[in-house]
């Protein structure tokens, strides 16, 4: 079995297609920036790869979506939107230097990308590959949810492109995770003269907040995490309305199911005092034996590599939900994600775009195990 490490990989080429991705800001939710964006990778693909790369229009921006033809039996799974608002590029411009390539997106995971598609390009046969590239990763992926699972379950395997976890080995697992807003109300008086005829939600808010961190279960994986919140009009008011804001991360199905419980439960401990909650953990966990036969292959293709269970989710848990063979982190090996201080490993591109093309004539050839 051959990792196709080297041959028609160009180091070079790479590195100029990554700087084509990057220089095309590509934030979240911002339509016009990510028509760009899925243009740029479209043109990328095509180039490359041949063919045609459709986009694929949603309310949340373009997805791309590629075929090599024929019965399909592997799904390469990313995405082209980013963390960094416009403007980022000028103030941290695409930089190769001392082994590193710095920019907005270059590991999570426009350097998987092009790492994808560069090591598809080496193989002679591509029938049965498909590419998905998704315009809504970042903020919940629920426009490309739908797309993703119907191509997954076509494919029958899915490659994830998502950046490598620390130092490199992939990803085998992943918690489930979701987001909760617990939105307060309450009744608005005079701080000064009537403070006992309100109802403060930001004092609700303080109680809300230690009830919901109690909720963790670190020695197990469950993490509940409040984030954000905001409460309050004027300095001289009893507040009527406050927010918080929830990351939830789980091991377990378990886990996912007593959260969402404890969350629709919550209840005020203000008289007059209101709660609703929103939200739901929307990511199911994905299990390590989603990715076993993949991983066994990539370590045959790959002598040394190694994987690891990671707190992030990505778009592998929809595909690992469905039963689909789900394996992660194949993109860059770097690090920084969603930080001023992103990088990514230039020495490790071409042996990680073989290690792409070696799994996909692995799964064409039916050798997932």
């Amino acid at each position: 079995m051959t990792t196709h490490r080297t041959v028609g990989v160009s180091v070079d080429a790479m590195i100029e297609d990554l700087r084509t991705l990057v220089e095309v800001e590509s934030p979240s939710r911002d339509l016009d920036a990510l028509r760009a964006s899925a243009e740029a990778v479209a043109a990328v693909i095509e180039s490359r790869l041949g063919g045609r790369a459709v986009l694929v229009e949603s309310e949340a921006g373009p997805h791309v979506h590629w075929s090599a033809g024929g019965d399909p039996t592997v799904l390469i799974l990313g995405h082209h939107d980013t963390v960094f608002p416009l403007g980022t590029l000028e103030r941290r411009p695409f930089t190769v230097r001392d082994g590193r390539a710095t920019g907005p997106g270059v590991f999570d995971m426009l350097g998987g990308l092009v790492q994808g598609v560069h090591g598809l390009a080496t193989l002679e046969d591509r029938s049965g590959v498909e590419i998905l590239v998704t315009a809504d990763e970042e903020v919940g992926s629920r426009s490309s949810r739908p797309l993703i699972e119907e191509r997954a379950l076509a494919c029958g395997a899915v490659l994830v492109l998502e950046g490598a976890a620390d130092g490199g080995p992939l990803k085998t697992g992943r918690k489930g995770c979701g987001t909760f807003q617990v939105s307060i109300t309450g009744r608005a008086s005079h701080a000064g003269l009537e403070p006992a005829a309100g109802v403060n939600a930001l004092v609700e808010a303080a109680h809300q907040v230690l009830d919901i961190a109690a909720l963790g279960r670190p020695g197990i994986g469950t993490t509940v995490t409040p984030t954000v919140a905001s409460a309050g009009t004027l300095d001289n008011v009893v507040p009527a309305e406050a927010t918080v804001i929830v990351d939830v991360r789980v091991e377990t199905a378990g886990e996912k199911d007593r959260i969402e419980a404890a969350f629709a439960a919550l209840a005020p401990h203000l008289d007059g005092a209101r709660i609703v909650v929103q939200g739901a953990i929307g990511r199911h966990p994905m299990p390590e034996s989603a990715s076993a036969g993949l991983f066994a292959v990539a370590e045959r293709l790959l002598p040394g590599i190694e994987g690891t269970a990671v707190g992030g989710g990505s778009d592998g848990n929809f595909t690992a939900a469905l039963g689909v063979p789900t394996l992660d982190g194949l993109g860059a090996v770097g690090g920084g994600a969603h930080a001023d201080h992103e990088y990514l490993l230039i020495d490790a591109m071409a042996e990680r775009a073989g290690l792409v093309a070696g799994l996909v004539n692995a799964v064409r050839n039916g050798t997932r195990k």
